[in-house]
This record gives C-alpha cells, sequence and structure tokens, in this order.
C-alpha cells in the first residue's frame, strides 16, 4: 500500500569527488615543498659553494666546532687548518660547517 520506490546510488564515484578528497593532500604537500624542502636545497647549494671555494687565509669552523685559519688547501677534498699557533691539521673539506671569508666580522643574532 504505501509503498516507496528505491532508487539505486549511482556505481562509483565521480572525478569531482576524487579531486575533492586529494585536494587538501596536495595543498599539505606544496606547502612542504614551499616552507621546508625548497629553503633547506638552497641552504644546502650555497654551503656547497661555500665550502668549494674555501681559500688560504679564510676561518672556518668544523663540525666539531674547532675554529682554525686555512693555512694550504691541500686538494679539492682536503684543507690544512692551524688551530693554535704551530698546530696545524688537516680536515676533510665535507666535514666544515661554516667558512668565514677574510675580514668578514663575525654575525650577531640580535
Amino acid at each position: 500500500m504505501f509503498t516507496t520506490p528505491a532508487y539505486a546510488q549511482a556505481a562509483g564515484g565521480t572525478f569531482g569527488d576524487m579531486a575533492q578528497t586529494m585536494l587538501p593532500l596536495i595543498l599539505i604537500m606544496a606547502v612542504f615543498y614551499f616552507l621546508m624542502i625548497r629553503p633547506q636545497q638552497r641552504r644546502a647549494k650555497e654551503h656547497a659553494e661555500k665550502v668549494a671555494n674555501i681559500r688560504r687565509g679564510d676561518t672556518v669552523v668544523a663540525s666539531s666546532g674547532m675554529i682554525g685559519k686555512v693555512t694550504k688547501v691541500l686538494d679539492e677534498n682536503e684543507i690544512m687548518v692551524e688551530i693554535a699557533e704551530n698546530t696545524r691539521v688537516k680536515f676533510v673539506k665535507s666535514m666544515i660547517a661554516d667558512v668565514r671569508v677574510k675580514g668578514e666580522p663575525v654575525k650577531t643574532d640580535k
């Protein structure tokens, strides 16, 4: 007597539903790229250029925290650093954390 017709739902989702579901994930990936990945790649590139351009007389900071003056560039992978008067040490360039060029003032965080 009081029967209603049953309407079948459409099988499968539409492209609009899928795009609506994927949009937040795409936005999150874009934010991660522009706020985290891209700046880190830029800093790594700048650091690699600094390390590649080390010259005699530059002040370097090793990853261990030791600060010294470059006395000789031995080859493309090693440098000789004077860490105290008449005390010279070989460093591998990949272990250099920072390069301070001759005459560059010390940076202060103010």
